[in-house]
């Protein structure tokens, strides 16, 4: 047998995260099943043609070249007893310290007809190398279920290859999750208007074919009919990959593994970190999904210190995310108004609209931010932004004021910079001025 002094089990983002923080400390061994670790955000620029697939492949060099061994090889079971693992290969490896990263998988609804020939999920190399695959060939239309994030990115990419683009959500409006539908309008009326043919509203009830998909069955709308050697590709979420688990002690919760601040498990020397987990948000103390590699980084990075001798304790989900939807930048973070209603909250609004530089400067374009707080404690509950320019510093900037517990008071007297090619006039900021919005409601 093999031995370990800490096994990791999974090679995303967390595994590579734990690695690197390890290095020259621990003696660390990866078993991951997949060829490659991927870039999974990048994928659908690689189907767009701006990146070659390689691109999208983490090299085996971030986890070897910080001493550890990385196995290509399955988990087959785990003896938490006897502090043992046994993969695919017939192999068994001891641990001191086992650490679960198998990630998360995406869901196919329990649906008819999601067997059939052409219906797929979007996150693995052979996903990605199947969609390339169809697109060099004969491709002609698909229908992606699921506007979210990932799904908006996969349909624009398939829209520019030529193809005919079908983009269907059960909500009633693109980016459920991270946009109130007061944000909405310009990304999904510039979507609906490239060309990309818009099913919101509607959730897929069947798929039919003989042997290939050939109908989509929608609630609300007449099926979508489609040509032979059609795709049909969900993107609607993802579910924690834990079947390896099932029948032992580790405790699992609706949405993951169970873990304390410390991503320990309900068993001794086993840790669980990244997508594999279930945890909280970091507002509200609730259980809230946040498979995100933002998340998952520094999971990986709190446990490896924790297990060097630190202190730490994990804050939470805020669940800070960007996209982009055609030439608009999107981003959120915390709880939508809707979400922040859902669950108690008294919510006060303050909005603020100017430029990512003087208006007078050649290249200036709109911003939009609305941020959302408790009208009680006027704490500060989230944020979301919508610009021509990218948006993601603006996201982390409203995380960093809610996870540090920054009042819309605080926020009002933000000192702020300013540049002409960088920032709007001195006289106003962004932040500051949707803060001065809240308190006049206050």
């Amino acid at each position: 047998m093999k031995k370990a002094e800490v096994l990791i089990i999974g090679g995303g983002p967390a595994a590579i995260t734990v690695v690197k923080n390890l290095a020259g400390k621990k003696q660390v061994t990866v078993i991951r099943p997949e060829d490659h670790s991927m870039i999974y955000c990048a994928m659908p620029y690689a189907i767009e043609g701006l990146l070659g697939v390689e691109k999208t492949l983490k090299e085996d060099k971030l986890v070897t070249e910080s001493g550890a061994v990385l196995v290509r090889d399955k988990v087959e079971s785990v003896d938490f007893v006897n502090q043992n693992v046994t993969t695919q290969k017939g192999d068994f490896y001891g641990y001191e310290t086992l650490i679960v990263a198998t990630g998360a998988d995406p869901i196919l609804p329990p649906i008819e007809g999601v067997a059939l020939d052409g219906v797929m999920t979007f996150k693995t190399e052979d996903d990605l190398q199947c969609v390339l695959a169809q697109v060099q060939d004969t491709l002609q239309e698909v229908v992606v279920v699921g506007a979210g994030a990932i799904g908006i990115e996969l349909a624009q990419a398939l829209h520019q290859q030529k193809i005919k683009t079908h983009l269907v959500d059960m909500f009633p409006h693109i980016l459920p999750n991270m946009l109130d539908e007061d944000m909405v309008g310009e990304p999904q009326k510039k979507l609906a208007e490239s060309g990309i043919l818009l099913h919101l509203n509607n959730r897929v009830t069947a798929l039919e074919g003989l042997h290939g998909v050939e109908r989509v069955i929608l609630d609300q709308e007449e099926p979508i009919v489609l040509p032979s050697g059609s795709l049909v590709v969900f993107a609607i979420g993802m579910r924690a990959n834990v079947d390896l688990f099932q029948n032992t002690d580790l405790q699992v919760g609706r949405t993951g593994i169970v873990v304390d601040g410390v991503m320990q498990t309900n068993l001794p020397h086993v840790y669980a970190i990244g997508d594999c987990v279930e945890y909280n948000s970091g507002i509200t103390g609730q259980v809230l999904p946040g498979k995100l590699a933002t998340n998952a980084v520094p999971m990986g990075k709190l446990l490896a210190k924790n297990l060097l001798g630190e202190q730490r304790v994990y804050a939470g989900f805020f669940n800070g995310a960007a996209t982009k939807v055609l030439d608009c930048y999107v981003g959120s973070t915390g709880l939508s108004q809707k979400e922040a209603l859902a669950q108690g909250y008294e919510c006060v609004v303050g909005k603020a609209s100017m430029s990512t530089m003087f208006p007078i400067m050649p290249g200036a374009k709109a911003i939009h931010l609305k941020l959302i707080a408790d009208a009680k404690t006027r704490r500060i509950l989230g944020g979301q932004v919508i610009s021509g320019a990218p948006v993601a510093d603006k996201i982390d900037q409203i995380t960093m004021a809610i996870q540090f517990g920054i009042s819309v008071d605080q926020l009002a007297m933000f000192s702020y910079s300013s540049q002409p090619y960088q920032s709007y006039y001195p006289a106003n900021n962004l932040l500051t001025h949707a803060a001065e919005m809240i308190l006049k409601e206050c």
